[in-house]
C-alpha cells in the first residue's frame, strides 16, 4: 500500500525545518487533538486497506518525523498490528519525509539506504531523499522496495518538470543497480510522483510503461497506468499521482512472487470522499482546505497492491 497522507506533522517546533504553519499559535491552527485525530484516521484506512489482515507493507509520504510514526504505530488504532518502520531524514525544508511501515513476521529487514537528491546542481530547493529498503519474504526471496516523494509542482509543471526528470534518473540508476546484483530481482518502487503515468520522468526516464504481452524481468511496469479515476483531484480533473511501478519478474507468473496488473487499485472508501460543490461528483475528504481545518483524511488517495507468494514446503 501507498498513501501520501496530507501534512504528518506533530506540534512542536524543530529549528531547523520551516514546520511553523503546523504550530498551535499558527494560522492553521493545528494543535494536539487536530493530531491525533489525523494519526487515528490514517490507521483506520490502513487497517481498512486489505479486508481480514494488514497490509505487510505501507509507504508513507509526507510525514515530518519519527515521532509522528511512533505515535502511529504504537498509539494509534493501529498499534495492535505490531507494525516497524524505517524512514528518510532529507534535507527537504518543511520537514516532510517518506516511510515505510512493514510487518516483521512477513518482512524480515535485512537493509536500508537513503539516496541523497544532489538539488544544487540543478539550484533547486532540497527535496526529499529516496528510501531504498530491502527485506526477505516468507518465500525466501528478497524484496528491494523504493519510496519516492517526487519534487512536486511548485512554479507550475514546465519550470518543475526538470527536477523530476533529474530524480527520476536517480531512482533509474538505483534500480537497475539492485537488479544487476540480485539472481531473481523482484523490486517496487511506489509513492507519490508529482506527475502522471504518461509524464515523461516515468514514461521516459524512468521506462515504467503499462503491462502488455511481451514482458522483460528487468523492465519496469506501472500498474497504475490505464486505471480509471485518480488519486488526486484538481480543479474537477482526477489523476493519478501516486504510482505502483515494479519489475518483470513478478508479471511473468514463474516465481515465488507473482501479481497483475488487475491486482492494482486506487482505494475509494466512502469515508474518504466528499462531494465536490465546485465542480460536482467526489474529491477526496482532506485535512485542510487552504488554511481552514476541515478534518478529513488526505487529499490523495492510496494505491494498493496484492501479491501472491509461494512458500516452500517444510
Amino acid at each position: 500500500m501507498e498513501y501520501n497522507v496530507e501534512n504528518l506533522f506533530d506540534c512542536r517546533h524543530d529549528t531547523l525545518k520551516h514546520d511553523s504553519e503546523y504550530l498551535p499559535h499558527a494560522t492553521r491552527g493545528w494543535n494536539w487533538k487536530r493530531y491525533h485525530e489525523k494519526l487515528n484516521r490514517i490507521a483506520k484506512v490502513i487497517l481498512a486497506a486489505s479486508g481480514e489482515q494488514v497490509p505487510d507493507l505501507v509507504g508513507l509520504c509526507e510525514v515530518e518525523n519519527a515521532y509522528c510514526l511512533d505515535g502511529l504505530v504504537k498509539y494509534s488504532p493501529l498499534r495492535d498490528a505490531a507494525y516497524r518502520y524505517v524512514m528518510t531524514d532529507s534535507p527537504d525544508e518543511r520537514g516532510i519525509d517518506v516511510a515505510l511501515l512493514y510487518q516483521p513476521s512477513s518482512f524480515r529487514l535485512i537493509a536500508e539506504q537513503h539516496i541523497r537528491i544532489p538539488s544544487h546542481e540543478l539550484k533547486r530547493k532540497p527535496t526529499r531523499d529516496i528510501l531504498h529498503v530491502a527485506g526477505r519474504v516468507l518465500s525466501g526471496d528478497t524484496l528491494d522496495v523504493f519510496v519516492c516523494h517526487m519534487p512536486s509542482r511548485s512554479g507550475g509543471e514546465k519550470l518543475s518538470e526538470p527536477y523530476r526528470l533529474f530524480t527520476a534518473r536517480i531512482l533509474r540508476h538505483a534500480a537497475d543497480s539492485v537488479m544487476k546484483i540480485r539472481r531473481t530481482p523482484y523490486l517496487i518502487i511506489l509513492g507519490d510522483f508529482n506527475d502522471y503515468p504518461e509524464s515523461r520522468s516515468i514514461c521516459q526516464t524512468l521506462g515504467a510503461r503499462k503491462p502488455r504481452k511481451d514482458i522483460h524481468s528487468l523492465n519496469l511496469y506501472n500498474l497504475m497506468n490505464g486505471k480509471q479515476g485518480g488519486t488526486y483531484r484538481y480543479r474537477g480533473e482526477w489523476g493519478i499521482l501516486d504510482q505502483l511501478i515494479l519489475n518483470g519478474t513478478f508479471l511473468k507468473q514463474q516465481g515465488n512472487l507473482t501479481t497483475s496488473y488487475d491486482r492494482a487499485r486506487i482505494l475509494t472508501f466512502p469515508f474518504l470522499l466528499e462531494e465536490d460543490e465546485n465542480y460536482g461528483g467526489d474529491k477526496p475528504f482532506r485535512t485542510y482546505n487552504g488554511m481552514k481545518y476541515h478534518g478529513g483524511y488526505s487529499d490523495h488517495l492510496p494505491v494498493c497492491l496484492d501479491i501472491d507468494l509461494k512458500c516452500p514446503v517444510p
